[in-house]
């Protein structure tokens, strides 16, 4: 068969075997990273923990709140802290991964009480506006913008910490599992 290559023909291009078995293990190491899962766990407990805050607030559970953003607490400064947490417990605070995670997890948050919160904002009264128009307007028929687009300081700190105590408890459930016999 031409173009295929199979695991005998190794001889053929040096280090074939070896890059094979990098791809292979690869994927199944995707799922065992610790810092990809320290940040999807925070990610889907921040999620889940808008159903509860919507149901508390508003005494209704929304199974929307699961996909969407804004609310408390932030799932995206949980989902950066998790990983920037995570990479400092594991590889400590002094080299570059850890101060590319932190940087990342800066602009996040930054992001989602800034610009977020204000396009939200904006979000709100465009709506109001559109809502007033008479119906004969063109753009009375407008469908409604997404209103809760960022975040509070208080909804991301409770993210970033919720992040940060998740990475944590998952290291000290890590280390545990290895001291045990």
């Amino acid at each position: 068969m031409e173009g295929v290559m199979v695991a005998a023909d190794a001889h053929v291009l040096p280090g074939y075997a070896e890059s094979l078995g990098r791809y292979q293990s690869g994927a199944s190491s995707l799922f065992s990273n610790r810092y990809l899962i320290a940040a999807f766990i925070s990610f889907v407990v921040a999620q889940s923990l808008k159903l509860v805050t919507t149901w508390y607030k508003e005494k209704r559970w929304d199974m929307k709140k699961l996909v969407s953003s804004g609310g408390m607490p932030s799932s995206h400064s949980a989902t950066v802290m998790g990983l920037v947490t995570a990479v400092g417990l594991s590889e400590g605070t002094g080299g570059s991964i850890f101060a590319i995670a932190l940087v990342l997890a800066s602009i996040v948050m930054y992001d989602a009480t800034g610009i977020r919160l204000q396009a939200g904002r904006q979000a709100e009264v465009l709506n109001q506006i559109v809502f007033e128009l008479p119906p004969e307007h063109p753009l009375a028929d407008t469908r409604p913008l997404r209103e809760p687009l960022g975040h509070t300081p208080p909804q991301v700190v409770a993210g970033a910490l919720l992040g940060c105590f998740l990475a944590y408890f998952l290291h000290q459930l890590s280390s545990s599992a290895y001291m045990s016999p």
